[in-house]
């Protein structure tokens, strides 16, 4: 068994370690404050590449894989979680149901533009009354001649104020609960559709997600993904393999904060020595530590089994659970080990302590990722 990574894999991850170290990381305040990623960094974020790295070259894309794009998504996990959001709404959802149940005319005309960070993709599944329920979508999408006419609202979808496409998941045929949902892709500017409340959140103050509202919001039939019918289980597909990269940004900023932790708790004297000479310090780091060894195993096998083709339901949701709630408790500690300092802004640790939060609510709950893996293993 070879744990290797490919050297043009460590390549993506090092060229973005640079990036975040060089660009991104010294506006990270800003963004927090601004609720903005300024324009001209997503521009650069797009040149590097970031948009396009798990899609095929045929589409402008990078080609690097689950594994590729999971080692990106770490680094930048690093530093400001809006990023990754930005690149995880546009890429891991939208792109991604695009990449897999489109066909190759919108491929060519909507993922192509994804893909070179030209276009910002945003999914829309969640609504006001529909929290992890996915299966009971209020949206309607009613099929006249050769159009789809959407009403209905969606709710707390990322980039929504940005976005220039949307894939949105809607009822066509609701006597048939799940097996009567569409997708379809609907740009920014269609008559009908407009952008609602911009949300004002505990964390990920720099990514930007709101209401959307569809009255009459007529749809071109050829927008449609797929067959009509098909929209729940292509939504179902994009998050299996979102939930991974979601582990993978958790991931990293578990790293960040525990190398944080350790530099500080160096430098920390308290009672005439550094507080890392302390049992309770060392045992919080230890554990930090372990548990991030684990989580990364994890991930790259997962990953490993997306690149070899292997359907990975399951254990998509094990290490979405595994890394949302370990952010949480290595943010915790990290809180701790800093003392009033971390709840500070002044050093952003208090940042990815808020941050971190959300990680155990969207993409699924961790709930629904348990109720995922019992099922899984029960059925039969």
């Amino acid at each position: 068994m070879d744990f290797t990574i490919p050297k043009e894999l460590q390549e993506i991850a090092k060229t973005v370690r640079e990036f975040v170290d060089e660009r991104l990381e010294p506006i990270s305040y800003q963004v927090e404050t601004e609720h903005k990623i300024p324009d001209e960094i997503i521009a650069e974020m797009a040149e590097i590449g970031l948009f396009g790295l798990p899609f095929s070259v045929d589409y402008g894309g990078v080609e690097a894989g689950e594994l590729g794009y999971c080692l990106a998504l770490e680094e930048l996990g690093k530093t400001n979680a809006a990023y990754s959001n930005l690149i995880g709404a546009s890429v891991s959802l939208c792109g991604t149901c695009i990449s897999l149940h489109g066909n190759e005319e919108q491929k060519q005309k909507y993922l192509t533009r994804i893909a070179a960070g030209e276009a910002i993709g945003a999914f829309a599944l969640t609504e006001p009354e529909l929290g992890c329920d996915a299966q009971n979508v209020q949206t309607k999408a009613e099929k006249i001649g050769e159009k789809y006419v959407l009403n209905g609202s969606k709710r707390w979808i990322t980039n929504g104020p940005i976005a220039d496409v949307f894939v949105v998941i809607a009822s066509t045929n609701k006597d048939r609960g799940a097996r009567g949902q569409s997708a379809f892709i609907v740009e920014k500017g269609t008559p009908g559709f407009s952008i609602g409340h911009i949300d004002e959140k505990m964390g990920l103050h720099g990514s930007l997600t709101s209401e959307l509202f569809f009255e009459d919001c007529e749809v071109p039939v050829e927008n449609r993904l797929g067959r009509e019918g098909t929209g729940f289980v292509q939504a179902m597909n994009t998050l299996d393999l979102a939930r991974i990269t979601l582990a993978a940004g958790a991931i990293g900023a578990s790293q960040k904060l525990l190398e944080r932790s350790i530099e500080y708790s160096k430098q920390r004297v308290q009672f005439g020595k550094p507080i890392s000479q302390n049992q309770a310090i060392q045992w919080m780091i230890a554990d930090m530590a372990t548990e991030i060894y684990a989580a990364r195993m994890m991930l790259y096998n997962v990953c490993w089994k997306v690149d070899q083709g292997k359907k990975v339901r399951t254990e998509a949701a094990m290490v979405k659970l595994f890394a949302s709630e370990l952010a949480g408790r290595v943010a915790d500690a990290a809180v701790q080990i800093h003392g009033g300092l971390g709840y500070m802004q002044d050093i952003g640790i208090e940042r990815f302590y808020r941050d971190a939060r959300i990680m155990r609510i969207y993409e699924g709950t961790s709930e629904m990722q348990r109720l995922v893996i019992s099922m899984d293993l029960l059925k039969g």
